[in-house]
């Protein structure tokens, strides 16, 4: 009669501790990256604009295996611009982009602030290559705008370009950039 004893306790126990993870993980809370939102068509209101400048991404683009690296380095690169940090911009640009001069650079984004970013979709292309598309807004001067645009307030959408540049994800030029879309914000 002791023989049937142990197979049938471990067994029990087996049963036990497996119940005990399925359990777990059906019970248990779902995890949320505060870098993650849900898109909304709902712009800020213009004493509020241009938003929240912490980088965060859709569900979607939250899955991607790039997510966290693309997320740090648009987090660097818009800190760079809002803060005026022309040196920190160039650790997250290719060389090739890096190119445009302090003069330059402090004269296109001397008094933009971005906020409200998000990126939407991540998509791998060639070999070390990735595709973001991102929206976000910028307040500017009129001087700082764009030529086309020359609005205090735009709302931005763009797929931007990433390379891996000496063993390094960056952010590089191309013509997917150039292709943005833009539109004033509302104004009540």
């Amino acid at each position: 009669m002791a023989r049937w004893v142990l197979p049938v306790v471990l067994v029990a126990m087996i049963a036990t501790a497996v119940g005990a993870l399925v359990a777990r993980q059906i019970y248990a809370e779902p995890e949320t990256s505060p870098s993650v939102v849900l898109p909304s068509d709902h712009p800020l209101p213009p004493g509020e604009q241009p938003g929240d400048p912490t980088v965060a991404g859709t569900s979607d683009a939250a899955e991607h295996p790039l997510y966290e690296t693309v997320r740090a380095l648009l987090q660097t690169y818009f800190d760079a611009i809002n803060n005026r940090r022309y040196d920190q911009w160039r650790t997250v640009v290719t060389k090739n982009l890096a190119k445009i001069s302090p003069e330059k650079w402090r004269a296109d984004f001397g008094s933009t602030k971005d906020g409200s970013i998000v990126v939407r979709r991540i998509e791998n292309g060639p070999v070390n290559t990735a595709r973001v598309l991102l929206s976000f807004t910028s307040v500017q001067d009129l001087e700082h705008a764009p030529y086309e645009l020359p609005e205090k307030c735009i709302h931005w959408r763009l797929v931007l370009p990433f390379t891996v540049e000496d063993g390094t994800w960056k952010l590089d030029t191309g013509v997917t950039n150039l292709a943005s879309q833009h539109e004033a914000c509302e104004v009540p």
